[in-house]
């Protein structure tokens, strides 16, 4: 079961529709403001191999749910007390981030009519509020009975990849990096969104290129993946919610210490103490 304060560590967003305002870009080669100068060697299978999207799924649950079965997460619902609404589904949908608003009327739009239909007037009112208004008492109920829906669950599936999943591995590409690197950038989204504040992905990636240039520019990929991460552990203690950096110390950096660039299995690691493996 998913801890609160692990969750509230892992959780938070910021101004995550930005993100969707940058996809347009994929198709051209061109993301967050880079163009496609360089490519990652295809000598390794990408993030968006299937046996490494699942690593990379099982990776993202263990530090938002203490837990690789990430499947068991559609039907998560809860308000975690971060200021954000409610917080549920795969990837930390919240209703007062305007995520789990377009992940509802993505269902609609498949499945006129179903169990969550109802509350699209609620989640636009909400959007960029913590409020329940017109979400309570019965929502979170309604939530867990979508959730069994293989529809939902898709819907799900989809719009973690059109404004997460996707945007990392694209900029990880035209960086230059492998697996590992796109991974990192993977985690960096989910956290922090992509809006123009300080901590955001884009600037922490700005912060990261003044110390270092990632292969597509001639640099060296550890060093540049260190940089990054320590852009990412800054960030993260900017925010009380955040102040836990164990989901790089002991699990992305134990990663890039031992060389894995291209996230091989055996992994083993840790987040928030708590041992993991995939064989």
């Amino acid at each position: 079961m998913v801890y609160a304060d692990r969750e509230t560590a892992a959780s938070a967003r910021f101004s995550r529709r930005a993100v969707v305002a940058a996809l347009g870009a994929v198709g051209t080669g061109v993301l967050l403001g880079v163009s496609r100068a360089g490519t990652a060697s295809a000598a390794a299978p990408g993030l968006d191999d299937p046996a490494k999207k699942e690593i990379a799924m099982k990776l993202v649950s263990s530090a938002e749910n203490s837990s690789l079965d990430w499947k068991a997460q559609y039907k998560y619902i809860e308000d975690i007390g971060d200021g954000r609404g409610y917080t549920a589904g795969i990837i930390g949908f919240c209703s007062g981030t305007g995520d789990m608003l377009d992940l509802v009327q993505l269902y609609t739009d498949r499945k006129p009519g179903n169990v969550l239909a109802k509350y699209l007037p609620a989640l636009r009112r909400v959007d960029g509020t913590d409020s329940h208004e017109g979400l309570d008492p019965g929502y979170p109920g309604d939530w867990r009975k979508a959730a069994q829906d293989t529809v939902f669950q898709q819907a799900q599936n989809d719009e973690r990849d059109r404004v997460y999943f996707n945007p990392a591995v694209a900029q990880g590409r035209t960086d230059g990096l492998r697996a590992l690197g796109q991974f990192v950038y993977y985690d960096a989204l989910v956290m922090h969104g992509d809006g123009d504040d300080p901590t955001s992905f884009r600037n922490i990636r700005k912060r990261a290129l003044r110390s270092a240039q990632p292969p597509a520019r001639g640099g060296n990929e550890t060093t540049y993946l260190d940089a990054f991460l320590d852009a990412r552990v800054w960030a993260m203690k900017q925010e009380e919610a955040h102040s836990d950096t164990s989901r790089v110390d002991t699990e992305q950096r134990v990663f890039l210490r031992k060389g894995n660039l291209d996230l091989n299995t055996p992994l083993d690691w840790k987040v928030y103490g708590d041992s993991y493996h995939i064989g």
